[in-house]
C-alpha cells in the first residue's frame, strides 16, 4: 500500500467500507432465517457508520469524536480459518467464518493505515476504526462458537 497523499489513504479506506457494506448487504439479501438476517443487517449499518465517519473526515470534519478505547480480547478463531469466497447458499457457520476473516483483515488494514500518515487526527480515526473492527471480529467469533456449540461441536 503506497499512497501519495492523505486523501488517497482516506479514499482507500472509504472504498473498503463501501465494499463491506455491499458484502454484508449481499449476505442479508441471501439469508432466509430472520435472526441471521437481523444480525447481518446490524453489520450493514455498522459499516455504513464507518463509511460516513471517513467521508465526513475527508470533507473537513476532522474532529474525531471522543471514544473510549478498551482492550478487545482476541479469541483468534479467524487465525485458523482459510480465506473463503462467498457462495450463495452457504450455511450460517460458513458465513460466520467468512465474516470473521473479513473483520480480521479490516482490523489489520486500519492498524496499517495508521502507520501511513503522520496526521494525529487521522491516526486517532484509524485507531478508532481498528477497535471497531476488533469488536466486530470478536462478535463473529463468539457467534460462531455459540452456533457450533448448539450443533454439538
Amino acid at each position: 500500500m503506497n499512497f501519495s497523499s492523505f486523501e488517497e489513504i482516506l479514499d482507500f479506506a472509504i472504498e473498503r467500507e463501501i465494499q463491506s457494506v455491499n458484502f454484508y448487504q449481499k449476505l442479508v439479501d441471501g439469508e432466509v432465517f430472520p435472526a441471521s438476517r437481523n444480525t447481518l443487517a446490524e453489520f450493514v449499518e455498522e459499516e455504513k457508520k464507518h463509511q460516513h465517519l471517513l467521508e465526513d473526515f475527508k470533507n473537513g470534519n476532522r474532529t474525531v469524536v471522543e471514544y473510549k478505547y478498551e482492550w478487545i480480547p482476541d479469541i483468534k478463531r479467524s487465525d485458523y480459518i482459510v480465506d473463503m469466497r462467498y457462495e450463495p447458499g452457504m450455511d450460517f457457520a460458513e458465513i460466520l467464518r467468512l465474516a470473521m476473516k473479513r473483520e480480521e483483515k479490516a482490523l489489520r488494514l486500519y492498524n496499517a493505515l495508521a502507520t501511513k500518515t503522520d496526521n494525529p487526527d487521522c491516526i486517532k480515526l484509524f485507531k478508532l476504526l481498528a477497535q471497531e473492527e476488533a469488536k466486530h471480529k470478536q462478535t463473529f467469533e463468539t457467534l460462531y462458537d455459540d452456533h457450533m456449540a448448539k450443533l454439538g461441536d
